[in-house]
């Protein structure tokens, strides 16, 4: 959902399970409400209420944590001088959750932002995935020593061993029985 015209679409979709928890006799509060009351919000505190929340529906400590840069999808104006939003995520691959996200400043890159994530997650028995740019020192150091999980060759997890005890086994395959041909398709041998 990219505004709050999308949001009001989406409670619009799903009043029936919205009504579970609130009743909602007038409807649905229109999209300009919700940017009100968004707006309204002390960017700080619901940050930490946001987090104590999250971190009362863990139930164990995560045991894999991937750490991953994004760029947000159609929120830049080059007009208006607005570039792209770049942002760091944490996601506990076990929960299925999003354990924070950080911005990243402008004019600089995943680096800096990285160590703000790490400092407010409990990283205490998980297991971290992430790519190169953590190998930086000081991000190494935040991680701790023993927690992190190298980075594949070219996304292949299996290449390290320490991987293979981390990651789950793969599916067996359905298709055993359709096997590529040694002869590339069109060339006759």
């Amino acid at each position: 959902m990219d505004d709050f015209v999308e949001i009001r679409l989406w409670g619009e979709q799903r009043l029936s399970f919205l009504r579970r928890f609130l009743p909602y006799a007038l409807g649905l509060p229109a999209h300009d409400t919700l940017n009100d009351v968004v707006k309204a919000l002390d960017a700080d505190l619901f940050k930490a209420c946001f987090t104590a929340w999250v971190e009362s529906l863990r139930e164990a400590e995560p045991d894999l944590i991937a750490i991953d840069g994004k760029t947000s999808r159609r929120c830049h104006a080059r007009s208006a001088g607005r570039a792209a939003l770049h942002t760091v995520s944490a996601w506990a691959a076990r929960q299925r959750l999003m354990l924070g996200r950080e911005a990243v400043a402008d004019k600089s890159n995943e680096v800096t932002a990285i160590p703000c994530l790490l400092e407010r997650l409990e990283l205490t028995g998980a297991l971290v995935t992430i790519d190169a740019i953590g190998t930086q020192t000081a991000i190494a150091e935040t991680i701790g020593p023993g927690r992190r999980l190298p980075a594949g060759a070219q996304g292949q997890p299996s290449h390290h061993p320490r991987r293979r005890r981390a990651l789950p086994s793969p599916r067996p395959s359905r298709m055993r029985h359709h096997r590529r041909s040694a002869t590339p398709t069109g060339i006759s041998s």
